[in-house]
């Protein structure tokens, strides 16, 4: 998808086959305001492509990394529940650890701001998205859709409702997703601007756990920088809605 005003180009960044869209008309050393948006679970950086184009036409470089088991990544069969219990947090864990990668190689190839950098999401890349940014604090700028915030508290509530009684999560996973749940981070947030968007009536990441993490940040006297919005009777979808809020904070904040 490209028109005479955004370009389209698949690269590399390090190990990481992804898709950058970008304004077309930029100075030769122009430094673009970035945000790397992750796709969720059982999709991949095609299918995330509208996305991309709609934030690039507002004047930022968009790129679409695939996650490991996804896209050009060994992919698995996505619909064997198995499956997602097995690689879903790999995947999450996997996408933090590489982000140091993406971003020197977006600064370094593509004229990334190293200043302007922001991250999005939608479902599994809403938690990629959210553990990012809690653990790094060069990231200017979060969006959740449909994600969650509070990892371990919406792991309870999928236990519950798939009926898993023994977690298929190792033991040093979920020593790492202790350390990284943004739920347990919120001091980390200091001020920097994240929005959360989620439907009210998601049957797949439950917004409960949004709400948790929202009264978290309350407590903590950190609801200051964050936007939060619910969309009633909407179920796991991303709205035009939803695109125009997102593009309207990034342009705001980033």
């Amino acid at each position: 998808m490209e028109n005479a005003f955004v370009k389209k180009e698949k690269i590399q960044l390090g190990d990481i086959p992804a898709i950058i869209y970008r304004p077309e008309k930029i100075a030769g050393d122009e430094l673009l305001p970035t945000i790397i948006f992750y796709h969720g679970w059982g999709s991949n950086k095609e299918s995330q492509e509208f996305r991309g184009f709609t934030l690039a036409s507002f004047g930022f470089q968009v790129i679409l990394p695939d996650s490991i088991y996804h896209g050009e990544r060994n992919p698995v069969d996505h619909e064997k529940v198995e499956n997602m219990g097995k690689y879903f947090w790999k995947v999450i864990l996997n996408n933090i650890k590489e982000l140091e990668t993406l971003v020197q190689a977006a600064i370094e190839k593509h004229q990334a701001d190293p200043n302007r950098i922001g991250v999005a999401g939608h479902s599994m890349g809403g938690y990629t998205a959210s553990g990012i940014f809690f653990n790094n604090e060069k990231i200017k700028v979060l969006a959740v859709l449909n994600g969650s915030c509070s990892w371990n508290y919406t792991n309870e509530q999928f236990a519950e409702v798939f009926h898993i009684k023994e977690s298929p999560i190792t033991p040093n996973d979920q020593e790492k997703i202790d350390k990284l749940d943004p739920y347990n981070r919120v001091e980390q947030l200091k001020n920097r601007p994240m929005l959360i968007l989620h439907g009210e009536a998601d049957e797949v990441v439950p917004i409960q756990g949004q709400r948790v993490f929202c009264e978290r940040l309350r407590e903590n006297k950190a609801a200051s920088c964050l936007k939060y919005v619910e969309y009633p009777r909407l179920n796991h979808y991303v709205t035009t809605n939803m695109m125009e809020e997102m593009i309207g904070f990034f342009q705001e904040k980033l």
